[in-house]
C-alpha cells in the first residue's frame, strides 16, 4: 500500500516539475530579452542622469526618501494613461478577430508598388558591425530616449512640457492602431527578395521577444519607432535647453530612422508617415493638451482628496498641493474642478446661441 502511494506520490512530483519546467521554459524564452533589457535600461537611465543633468539644474530633495517619493508618484500618475493605451493597442489580434480579418492579411504589395525594391540599397554597405550596432539603437538606444526623456521632464518639473509628450504619445499609438489591425503591412526582410531580416537572423531571442508587441510582424505602417523618436526629439528640441541631450536626441533620432530601414523592418513609406504623424501629434499636443488633460487632472486629483492621499504637483507653478473640496492650487489659482470648466463651458454655449 505504501509503495503504491510512494509511487504516486513521484508520478505527481514528476508531473508537476515536467509542467513547471515547460512553462518556465516557454516563459523565458519569450520574455528573457525582456528580463535582460530592463536592467540594462536602468543603468543607461542611471548614466544618463549623471551625464546630461547638469549639476545647477539637479533637485537637492530628490536625494531624500520624500523627494524620491514625490518622483515617483509624479511619473506613476503621467505613465498610468500611456500604459493603458499600450496595453489597449497591442490588443490588435483581438480587435482583427472581431472584425473577421485574416491572420494572414498583407497589403505590402501595395506599398512595393509606390516605392519598389528602394529599400535594399541600404543592405548593399551591410557589415557584421554595422548590423550591430543598429541593433543596438533600435533595441536599446530607441527605449532610452523615450524612457529617459519622459523621466527627465518628470524631475525637472516641467509638468506642461510632461502633459505633451502623454498626450502625443497616445495620440500616435490610438492613430497608428487602426491601420495595424486594417491595413497589415509585413516587414521587409520577409517581404522583398533583396532585403534580409537582419534584425531577427541575430539571435532567436530577439526574433521571439519582438514577437511579444508583435506576433505576425506586420506593424510596419506607420513605424512606431519612427512616430516615437521623432516626437521625443522635438519634444527635447521644444522643452529641454541641454544642448547637449538635444544634440544626442537628434542623433539617436536619425540613427533609429536609419536602423528601422537597414535591419530589414520598414519600408520608406513607414518612416515617412511615422514621421508625419510624430509632427501632426506633437502640433496638437503643444496646443491642446491642457484641454485633454483636464478630465484626467481632474480625476487624481479627486482621488487623491478622496483617499487623501499624497501631496500632488501643479502644473501651474509647480508647487505641491493637497487637495480638498476647492479643488484649487492655493498658491498660483489654477483649478481643477471639472464641474466649474463645464458650467463656464456651458454659460458661453447658452449666451452664444441663447435668441
Amino acid at each position: 500500500m505504501k509503495t503504491g502511494r510512494s509511487d504516486m506520490n513521484s508520478f505527481i512530483q514528476l508531473l508537476l516539475s515536467e509542467i513547471i519546467s515547460s512553462f518556465s521554459g516557454q516563459w523565458l524564452s519569450q520574455y528573457i530579452m525582456t528580463i535582460v533589457m530592463i536592467p540594462l535600461l536602468f543603468l543607461m537611465v542611471t548614466v544618463g542622469y549623471v551625464f546630461f543633468v547638469p549639476v545647477e539644474n539637479r533637485r537637492p530633495e530628490f536625494s531624500s526618501m520624500k523627494g524620491f517619493f514625490h518622483f515617483v508618484v509624479d511619473v506613476a500618475i503621467y505613465a498610468i494613461p500611456m500604459l493603458i493605451v499600450f496595453a489597449l493597442v497591442h490588443m490588435q489580434t483581438t480587435a482583427a478577430t472581431l472584425l473577421g480579418i485574416p491572420a494572414n492579411q498583407n497589403y505590402a504589395r501595395y506599398i512595393m508598388i509606390l516605392e519598389g525594391n528602394v529599400v535594399s540599397l541600404l543592405q548593399e554597405i551591410a557589415t557584421p558591425l554595422l548590423t550591430y550596432v543598429s541593433g543596438f539603437f533600435y533595441l536599446l538606444m530607441f527605449p532610452f530616449l523615450m524612457v529617459f526623456t519622459f523621466l527627465l521632464l518628470v524631475y525637472l518639473q516641467r509638468h506642461k512640457a510632461v502633459q505633451e509628450f502623454v498626450v502625443a504619445f497616445i495620440l500616435i499609438y490610438m492613430l497608428a492602431f487602426p491601420f495595424y489591425v486594417l491595413f497589415p503591412v509585413h516587414v521587409t526582410g520577409y517581404t522583398l527578395s533583396g532585403v534580409s531580416p537582419l534584425l531577427y537572423n541575430l539571435s532567436p531571442l530577439i526574433a521571439e521577444g519582438v514577437r511579444i508587441v508583435d506576433p505576425e510582424l506586420n506593424n510596419c505602417f506607420p513605424s512606431l519607432h519612427a512616430a516615437l523618436s521623432v516626437m521625443a526629439m522635438i519634444m527635447v528640441l521644444h522643452n529641454v535647453k541641454s544642448r547637449r541631450y538635444q544634440a544626442f536626441a537628434v542623433i539617436t533620432t536619425a540613427t533609429i530612422l536609419f536602423t528601422i530601414l537597414y535591419l530589414g523592418i520598414h519600408w520608406l513609406s513607414d518612416l515617412i508617415a511615422g514621421t508625419l504623424l510624430a509632427i501632426v501629434c506633437c502640433m496638437i499636443a503643444f496646443h491642446y493638451s491642457e484641454r485633454f488633460f483636464a478630465i484626467y487632472r481632474w480625476i487624481v486629483a479627486m482621488i487623491a482628496w478622496k483617499f487623501k492621499g499624497p501631496a500632488l504637483p501643479c502644473v501651474g507653478c509647480n508647487r505641491r498641493i493637497n487637495f480638498d473640496s476647492v479643488m484649487q492650487c492655493d498658491y498660483c489659482g489654477t483649478e481643477y474642478n471639472l464641474k466649474g470648466r463645464v458650467g463656464s463651458l456651458l454659460k458661453r454655449f447658452r449666451k452664444r446661441f441663447s435668441p
